[in-house]
């Protein structure tokens, strides 16, 4: 495997398991609100209000975006629900390609990397996101809308 293959590789399986985290997530998220802050951060979201301390600005004006697109206002927090879906599945994109970055800085170490260390090297970066993607807690995060769905996805993007 060539590095201009593994790169087209890189991307494609990337996707796939953005894929998989947002039909995972999508299909799982809480279809009302639950019962800590989640109620609040949706409500001021929608509202444009302000929330408890710290607050979360960034967070409020794309839930304020996301509730735009439902003419139903039972639906609201659904969809506010969904966008903590869509940035936790952004942050499995962005871990993937961050492990599979740092796997082959590893692997390139030992000298020539052969089509065996790139293969090695997707593999492990598969099953470490999906392993991400599947565990209790950033699941939990990822099916309401609370801060730390957004607050991972920024994490996974300054970091890649």
């Amino acid at each position: 495997m060539t590095l201009s293959n593994f790169k087209k590789w890189n991307l494609i399986l990337g996707w796939i398991t953005f894929g998989i985290a947002l039909l995972t997530y999508g299909l799982t998220i809480e279809p009302t609100v639950s019962a800590w802050d989640v109620g609040e951060y949706i409500a001021t979201s929608v509202k444009l209000e302000v929330g408890h301390p710290p607050g979360a600005p960034l967070f409020q004006m794309l839930g304020a975006f996301f509730a735009m697109f439902t003419s139903d206002v039972a639906e609201i927090a659904k969809m506010v629900n969904f966008m903590s879906a869509l940035a936790s599945a952004f942050t499995i994109l962005f871990m993937f390609w961050t492990m599979s970055n740092l796997g082959v800085k590893l692997a390139s170490k030992t000298g020539e990397l052969s089509e065996g260390k790139y293969i090695a090297v997707l593999g492990s970066s598969i099953v470490g996101s999906l392993a991400y993607t599947f565990s209790d807690s950033f699941w939990s995060s990822a099916v309401e809308g609370a801060v730390y769905a957004m607050s991972s996805f920024l994490m996974a993007i300054l970091f890649w």
